[in-house]
């Protein structure tokens, strides 16, 4: 059976890793696109700071063009015993033709306000989350000099986070997959 590779794409903060959490009990496989880029870090013993990981991204990029990522977590979508995988942090068209190549790939878009992003960060804990407006504008800027306004743009489909609660976004996410399996 062919595959469904949903992508979650959307700005820092937007909600697509609450969406990808909740939706690990519907039986779904979810590979992180942020933890591929936190894994080789460590390979390469670097500390997972907001600054090295985002030059690690770019450097990886750089050197082995700009679907780097996606080939990241090939292994895990061959891997995978599911017909159903959610990839969280999709950035770009370049990582979109890359995961093609390994079923149907479905865009879903999270939005949602600067502000509502930057409070969902500092609440967060990773170690790679901005503390400052001027660190979380420098992140936003970096993803969207990778691309990721044209992977939010191409999306199938776009949830606003604007007043959902945790579970009526992560619903919402569930009930527009199941219209594409």
């Amino acid at each position: 059976m062919t595959k469904l590779i949903v992508c979650l794409t959307g700005m820092p903060g937007a909600g697509k890793s609450t969406i990808a959490e909740g939706l690990k009990s519907k039986g779904y496989d979810i590979i992180n696109m942020g933890n591929a880029v936190r894994k080789e870090a460590k390979k390469r013993n670097l500390e997972s700071t907001r600054s090295n990981l985002g030059k690690l991204m770019l450097e990886l990029r750089e050197k082995n063009g700009p679907g780097a990522i996606a080939e990241l977590i090939k292994s895990e979508i061959e891997s995978s015993p599911s017909n159903v995988i959610l990839i969280d942090g999709v950035r770009s068209n370049d990582e979109i033709q890359v995961l093609r190549k390994f079923g149907i790939v479905k865009l879903l878009a999270i939005h949602a306000s600067t502000d509502t992003r930057f409070d969902f960060l500092q609440k967060r804990g990773r170690s790679d989350d901005p503390q400052t407006k001027e660190h979380f504008e420098e992140r936003d800027n970096r993803e969207l000099g990778v691309g990721i306004s044209n992977s939010i743009a191409l999306s199938d489909y776009a949830i606003s986070n604007i007043d959902l609660t945790k579970d009526k976004l992560i619903d919402s996410a569930f009930k527009i997959i199941q219209s594409w399996t």
